[in-house]
């Protein structure tokens, strides 16, 4: 009998991979959309045969269809309280109500389970939703991934192409985990799949530290790259204190002053990862930081020249 699995956030920039992971493999694999969804993507998967249950109020009640005989239910939803608990809670409970054995949520960053509450916002909703997911009757895994390496070409103020430098806080010699979204989402789609799956997994395409990111900016990129270290973490942390003072962004989901707490946890000693779970499925090609770098430079070549 095939497994099937169901995914929720399935249009978003991880989601969609972790469809496209699955439905390469002999599974049966559903979808939740909302009527305000991407059509072009939506449509895309029903061409590759996955099922499509579009929901309107997103209630028990709405999602417990979509959960019937279900294997795990893998949550890639992105947001704030409204969906990290609000809608987290709804889709566990239908999953719950639908005898669904197992759920991972949308966790799918460094770990997060060392650090205190107040700092980093969209922790703390994580953490806080674990509080309700782990009194329910049903498995969980949290997969911790580090940072998205894919954000080392632009997203995460690291490597300043302009300037040619390599921005860090703290010790240019401390190692920070990255993993690619491909990466990640292969990971996801096989724990959706392994039902010996243990309640925490973390992973690492890569860790490697300012000063070795600098030397493969030089290598890549075939410049002088040089190293700029701001402050340290207590610095830093005054920083966003401040620019979350007056910036305010409380209701966006990813202010200046939350990408500046994400690096602030990554340079914390209390995100060392004592132990990887890479091996659990020796096929993965894991991608590297130069993988991501290559690339990004290999296609603004072609863009260049074309």
């Amino acid at each position: 009998m095939k497994k099937v699995i169901l995914i929720a956030g399935a249009t978003g920039n991880l989601g969609t991979r972790i469809v496209n992971t699955l439905v390469s493999k002999d599974v049966e694999v559903r979808i939740i959309v909302r009527k305000t969804s991407d059509e072009t993507i939506v449509n895309n998967f029903r061409k590759l045969g996955v099922k499509v249950f579009v929901v309107n109020n997103w209630t028990v009640e709405e999602l417990l269809d979509s959960c019937k005989d279900v294997t795990c239910v893998v949550s890639s939803l992105a947001g704030l309280r409204n969906v990290i608990i609000d809608a987290q809670k709804v889709l566990l409970d239908a999953a719950i109500a639908a005898g669904v054995p197992r759920f991972i949520p949308s966790d799918y960053s460094l770990d997060f389970t060392k650090l205190n509450d107040g700092e980093n916002r969209n922790f703390d909703l994580r953490r806080e939703f674990h509080l309700y997911l782990d009194k329910a009757p049903i498995a969980a895994t949290s997969i911790f991934n580090g940072a998205f390496t894919d954000m080392l070409t632009g997203q995460m103020p690291v490597l300043l192409f302009n300037q040619n430098l390599v921005l860090y806080w703290g010790n240019s010699n401390a190692r920070w985990a990255f993993t690619t979204m491909d990466n990640t989402a292969e990971y996801t789609a096989k724990v959706a799949l392994d039902e010996n799956s243990p309640r925490y997994l973390t992973i690492a395409g890569d860790q490697i530290t300012p000063k070795e990111i600098r030397a493969v900016a030089n290598e890549v990129f075939h410049k002088k790259f040089k190293l700029f270290r701001p402050g340290g973490q207590g610095l830093l942390g005054a920083i966003i204190k401040i620019t979350k003072k007056f910036q305010k962004g409380e209701n966006e989901l990813y202010p200046a002053w939350q990408g500046m707490q994400y690096m602030h946890n990554m340079i914390d000693e209390r995100s060392k990862i004592d132990k990887l779970d890479n091996n659990r499925f020796p096929e993965i090609k894991w991608q590297t930081a130069k993988d991501v770098l290559t690339k990004f430079k290999n296609d603004a070549d072609k863009l260049n020249n074309s």
